[in-house]
């Protein structure tokens, strides 16, 4: 990610990985939230390594129907929006974009017309 500096020092966790699963970029933060597993050790690892059974086959379903996961969670008391998306380059798939941002328990939501 450094041909995109902006990516650095944003506060959500941005994984990026290709076609196969293979984990090809992380931004600090990133490395910061699964220090644990490894940090930025994990680049060239198997993304279903990184997850347990139930997750790796969500996992697997995303790589295969190129379809987006977008869910929230709560761990140790911090609540996360969770992104999965499928990125693409000239028009092919290329892998999955993992977003997760902290967010309030409580937040405003808008409809908009």
């Amino acid at each position: 990610m450094a041909d995109h500096p902006w990516v650095k020092g944003f506060p959500g966790a941005v994984t990026v990985c290709d076609a196969q699963g293979t984990i090809i970029e992380m931004n600090d933060k990133s490395a910061q939230v699964f220090e644990k597993w490894g940090g930025k050790a994990l680049l060239g690892k198997d993304l279903m390594d990184c997850h347990p059974e139930g997750a790796r086959a969500r996992l697997r379903t995303i790589l295969e129907t190129k379809s987006p996961n977008i869910y929230t969670i709560e761990r140790e008391g911090q609540k996360k929006f969770i992104a999965q998306l499928p990125w693409h380059e000239d028009g092919e798939f290329r892998g999955i974009v993992e977003i997760i941002l902290e967010i309030p328990h409580e937040m405003p939501h808008f409809v908009r017309s």
